[in-house]
Parts: structure tokens; C-alpha cells; sequence
């Protein structure tokens, strides 16, 4: 119910849990229980729009992504409206492309800015402006029933579709590690290489921002060498479902 944001079963899946390990009368249980039940009141994302930056917990996320606004999921790494979703996470430079743009929105993007954020670079040169201008066709397509792209006198400026708002969904903190974070949160398993590729930055990059997580306790990986793979940790200390009781329903 946590992976798909359903919010009021999570929390009446946790209660049901809570009443039982009480019943159970399983201090340490107990405890993970009442951490899982804290973790939905937590700060989970943050929405950036024109009026500034909100904290938003699970509950307000999930209510952001069903509402009528374009949603950049810099979380998950996509955009959509409601049930609309358009996955970019194997694509960097358009999602970088489309960040910058929902960011400035309702006003526009100069060239100089667009090239940074999607090619990281900030001596653009001809091949980077010809790139530019390729990217951003690319994205108007991948788009076109969500919005417009359109070109002004320095760049380009995002315009949703039946006058929605624009909002930014991003982690709690940014940075390379924070986009590391929430891609592994989705409970797959992924190597490096496909982290490095999603993220637009070099193996070596990920490895090292990886190397620091796992010390840290917030990854971990599986197998080695060219099976290796990362995940997150178990939400809230959840070492197996087996710790619990027989006799509660799970959702």
C-alpha cells in the first residue's frame, strides 16, 4: 500500500498491526510498528511551484499526483497528469530539460541555462545549441497530450494543456545521492551501470556516491562483481514478513 501510495490502507494496515503486536506484547515489534506508523507524518518530497517550496508529507504526495496539475516527478524521475505518466528515468536530458522548464515556469528558459542542465556544461558551443534544438523536439513529442513547448527570443517556455498549474516533485534533499535514494526506493534491484545511465553521470560517480550510502546504512547491495546489484533498505526496519503475527491480514 506504501509503493502505491495508498495512504488510508497503509495506515489502517499499520493500526491493524499496532493493535496486534500490542496483543502480542512484542516490545522490539512494537517499536518498528509505531516507527512505520511515524514515517507517514514525516516530510517525504517537496513540491516546487511559482509560489515558492512546500514540504509535503506521503498523504499531501499522493494527493499532488492525483490532482489536475503537471507533475515533474523528480522522485521517480517522470511527468504526468493524474493516470498520464511519462517514465524518463532512462533519459537524463529530457528529464533535465523538462525540470528547468517546470521550474521556471510560468516564464521561460534561456538557451545558455538549458544546455547546463541537460548536458552539464557551461561552455556551449554550436554542437551543443544543434543538440539542444534536437532534445527539445524529442521532449514537445513525448508530451504533446500534457503540453507545449514553446520557443521565445532566449529559449523556451513550458505550456501545460488546459491551463494547469506546474508543480516540481523533488526528494527531501537534492544531489546525486538523493537521486540515488529515491531511484532505488521503487524496491527494484539495480546495477550501476543502469543507476549511472538514469542519472546521466559516470559509473565511477555512482560507485563512489554508492560506496558512501552503504556506510551510511541507507543501500545496500546483492551479488558481486558483474552481478551485483543495489537496493534500499527494508522500510522502517522490516527485516522479513515472517516477524509478523500469523493471524494479520496483509495488504
Amino acid at each position: 500500500a506504501l509503493r502505491a501510495l495508498r495512504i488510508d490502507r497503509a495506515r489502517a494496515a499499520l493500526a491493524r498491526a499496532h493493535e496486534a503486536v500490542g496483543r502480542a506484547r512484542m516490545p522490539a515489534l512494537l517499536a518498528e510498528v509505531a516507527e512505520a506508523r511515524a514515517a507517514l507524518d514525516r516530510p517525504a518530497a517537496r513540491c516546487l511551484n511559482a509560489c515558492g517550496e512546500q514540504a509535503l508529507r506521503l498523504d499531501e504526495v499522493a494527493a499532488l499526483l492525483a490532482s489536475d496539475a503537471l507533475v515533474v516527478d523528480a522522485c521517480r524521475r517522470g511527468l504526468g497528469v493524474g493516470a498520464a505518466w511519462r517514465p524518463l528515468a532512462r533519459r537524463p536530458v529530457l528529464f533535465g530539460l523538462a525540470r528547468a522548464l517546470a521550474e521556471a515556469w510560468p516564464g521561460d528558459v534561456d538557451r545558455e541555462t538549458l544546455i547546463a542542465c541537460a548536458f552539464r556544461t557551461h561552455c556551449p558551443n554550436e554542437s551543443h545549441r544543434a543538440r539542444l534544438r534536437v532534445e527539445i523536439g524529442r521532449l514537445r513529442a513525448l508530451v504533446t497530450a500534457l503540453a507545449h513547448i514553446e520557443a521565445t527570443a532566449r529559449g523556451f517556455v513550458l505550456r501545460p494543456l488546459g491551463e494547469r498549474a506546474v508543480v516540481v516533485l523533488a526528494p527531501p534533499i537534492d544531489g546525486d545521492q538523493a537521486s540515488l535514494v529515491a531511484l532505488l526506493s521503487d524496491g527494484a534491484a539495480w546495477s550501476t551501470s543502469a543507476l549511472a545511465l538514469a542519472l546521466g553521470a559516470s559509473q565511477r560517480t555512482v560507485q563512489r556516491a554508492l560506496a558512501e550510502l552503504e556506510a551510511a546504512g541507507r543501500v545496500r547491495s546483492i551479488g558481486r562483481a558483474r552481478t551485483q546489484r543495489w537496493l534500499s533498505p527494508p522500510l522502517a526496519g522490516f527485516t522479513t514478513i515472517l516477524l509478523l503475527p500469523a493471524a494479520l491480514q496483509m495488504e
